[in-house]
């Protein structure tokens, strides 16, 4: 991807964002010069900021997500059973752009329908060795309520609605009706480990610098030759 297009996803998607009254906290604004002196290790170290995927497919519009991670935990903590032992995300996901079937070892998220379009969640059960099983029901709780999904069936989310995800879920989801603003409240989350794809994915897109950057994301941290996830 080029950093130039990276760039306007970014400013569009933080306009999209603050048209829901959604703010921010004051370091999602920081310039890159902002961010390499003011940033520490409580926001480099779990991955706070800004996260953009193509999957590694070269297809943001079609494959991919925008992601700002508002706060993440420590491992240690999980396994401890005490701390700090949670994460939220807030994500942009445009309208037909798929976020490709995947599933977690460690964690439980809640996914949350924040506003705009529809979202739209493909959902499986896993065979005994873990891969997906097109062929099971899956039943899982939206909003305390247990709802099952058929083989060839979606589940949807309105506004305000949410679907709890535990480990060994398959999933996948793409927006309809228009571009929605999603929520993602979960236990501690490591992206580079925690993510099991049904197909072989990249986890951060390659970048062609023809421009600056206007933010930073998560996987230009290493470049600041500091901690980083």
């Amino acid at each position: 991807m080029k950093r130039s297009d990276i760039n306007d996803i970014l400013q569009r998607g933080a306009d999209f964002i603050g048209s829901f009254g959604f703010h921010l906290p004051p370091f999602a604004h920081w310039t890159p010069e902002e961010f390499a002196s003011r940033a520490g290790d409580a926001i480099l170290t779990p991955g706070l900021g800004w996260d953009l995927t193509d999957f590694g497919q070269g297809r943001f519009d079609e494959t991919g997500l925008l992601l700002f991670t508002l706060r993440n935990g420590q491992e240690a903590d999980l396994r401890a059973g005490r701390g700090m032992c949670y994460a939220e995300k807030i994500m942009v996901v445009r309208e037909g752009q798929v976020t490709p079937m995947h599933r977690h070892t460690v964690k439980a998220e809640d996914i949350i329908n924040r506003g705009g379009g529809d979202l739209v969640l493909a959902i499986h059960g896993a065979r005994p060795d873990g891969t997906v099983d097109p062929d099971s029901t899956a039943t899982v709780a939206t909003d305390g309520i247990a709802r099952q999904v058929t083989p060839g069936d979606h589940l949807r989310l309105g506004h305000g609605e949410s679907v709890t995800l535990l480990p060994g879920v398959w999933h996948s989801f793409w927006a309809e009706g228009g571009d929605v603003l999603a929520g993602e409240v979960s236990t501690v989350n490591n992206d580079l480990t925690d993510n099991v794809f049904a197909n072989p994915v990249g986890r951060f897109p390659k970048i062609e610098e023809d421009s600056a950057p206007w933010r930073l994301l998560v996987s230009d941290y290493a470049g600041l030759g500091r901690s980083a996830p």
